[in-house]
């Protein structure tokens, strides 16, 4: 394993993200359409907060809507916006930072990504996914 190996190396660069003006069935929908369970929001290219499926769930009972369906119910999501829901104040990484760097710092804290920015213009997001999987690629 190399101990120096950069996190652009195993993060996602083509990041799906929304924006404080898009709604949380919107969020919903692109969380269940692509598998994934964090999404920064941006202001142009600068991220603003992450908004984590999870996040969701406190608010809703998004988890008992089939993925597949298309349908939700939005009634809860239209008393709530993105800014109110989302993780503000984030920890960030640049594409330097290294793996050993990203694992320390999300074994030591309660999220699970970390948004990847590089002179302020989010690059790419890492995950303990991508972690684990990087892992198991070692062996």
């Amino acid at each position: 394993m190399k101990k120096r190996t950069p996190v652009s190396k195993i993060m996602t660069a083509d990041v799906i993200t929304l924006n404080s003006t898009n709604g949380l069935e919107t969020a919903e929908m692109l969380f269940k359409k692509n598998k994934i369970r964090h999404i920064p929001v941006v202001k142009g290219d600068v991220i603003v907060g992450m908004l984590s499926y999870t996040d969701l769930l406190r608010i809703s009972f998004a988890d008992t809507v089939n993925e597949n369906e298309s349908e939700v119910d939005t009634v809860v999501y239209e008393m709530f916006t993105i800014e109110q829901v989302m993780a503000k104040n984030l920890v960030s990484v640049n594409s330097s930072t290294t793996i050993k760097e990203v694992a320390e710092i999300l074994s030591k804290r309660e999220f699970h990504a970390l948004p990847v920015v590089d002179d302020g213009k989010l690059v790419g997001i890492v995950t303990t996914t991508d972690l684990i999987n990087y892992l198991l690629d070692q062996y």
